[in-house]
């Protein structure tokens, strides 16, 4: 299937269900009834929390069993195919400098000091490509590893991926973190995910969305001042130097969460998904206009730093 076809391979899916995630059925017994009346599932979270847990496994534990748990329930319900929501940081973290981009190839390193999220989200995917192996019968696993992800909100929430724009926009990041990663579309990842879904050729396939290559965060602030003038006034304008950010990172939580990041650009690349399933991403720099318009009109992203 290409791009063209992907709307009319829908039919072939039966209904997509979500699950794992907040909202979703959570009992052994309720999954299965949901199972059973999909030919695909879609995993699309992963427990996170607003600060960092004193024991990783409050994040390990809830990542790895609740994939477990969904893909049991679909195996036992006849599904056919199962799109489990990885991330770059079960392929990218714990890793020595490179000057190559990241691919699927590559699985996060989790004897490393890396931080719980990253850590839960690779054990989790690990466990589910085992469990397809040694249990799935004929079920099927394709994974989809987003970057940082953006774009429009559907609703007041405050998504973590979304924090870094709102607090430039309100003032609250006098100079950038001096490190760069990759960044896409909400909507793009959607779309990924359908075709993972939907494409015989990602069965047993790992893909990676990014749009384009890695951004400096100062690049972003840049793309914010250049597609929205005065109302991104608060924005900053400089980059804080590495020798000072490694230094504040001592005392400061979130700069204390990036210290495997800084100084480095953490790149990545999305060949695989281009070529096997025809996906693209839209220009990032459409994306990060979006992410502030949308936060705007939300009445998010105007609060005046104190």
């Amino acid at each position: 299937m290409r791009a063209e076809s992907v709307e009319d391979e829908r039919e072939h899916v039966g209904r997509p269900v979500l699950g794992a995630g907040r909202g979703a059925p959570q009992r052994a017994g309720e999954l299965k009834e949901v199972a059973r009346s999909a030919s695909g599932r879609m995993l699309p979270s992963s427990p996170t929390l607003r600060h960092t847990p004193a024991n990783d496994d409050d994040l390990v534990v809830p990542a790895r069993e609740g994939v477990l748990r969904v893909l049991r329930a679909a195996r036992d319900a006849g599904v056919r195919r199962t799109v489990l929501t990885s991330a770059f940081g079960a392929i990218g973290i714990g890793h020595p400098p490179r000057s190559t981009p990241f691919t699927e190839e590559d699985w996060t390193d989790v004897d490393t000091d890396i931080p719980p999220y990253q850590r839960s989200k690779t054990l989790a995917e690990r466990a589910a490509w085992q469990f397809i192996q040694d249990e799935g019968g004929g079920l099927e696993l394709a994974a989809v590893h987003p970057v940082g992800v953006l774009g429009p909100l559907l609703g007041l929430d405050d998504p973590p991926s979304l924090r870094l724009v709102r607090r430039m926009l309100e003032g609250q990041v006098p100079a950038c973190p001096p490190f760069g990663m990759g960044f896409v579309d909400v909507r793009d990842v959607a779309d990924l995910h359908l075709r993972a879904m939907t494409d015989p050729a990602a069965a047993g396939e790992r893909f990676l969305a990014i749009a384009g290559h890695s951004l400096r965060v100062i690049d972003i602030a840049r793309i914010l001042h250049d597609r929205l003038g005065e109302r991104a006034a608060k924005a900053p304008t400089r980059e804080l130097p590495l020798w000072a950010a490694r230094t504040l990172s001592i005392v400061n939580p979130e700069l204390r969460l990036l210290k495997h990041q800084l100084g480095r650009d953490l790149d990545a690349t999305s060949t695989k998904a281009e070529k096997l399933l025809g996906w693209r991403a839209r220009p990032i720099e459409d994306t990060i206009e979006d992410t502030a318009e949308s936060l705007l009109a939300h009445g998010i992203g105007t609060k005046t730093a104190s």
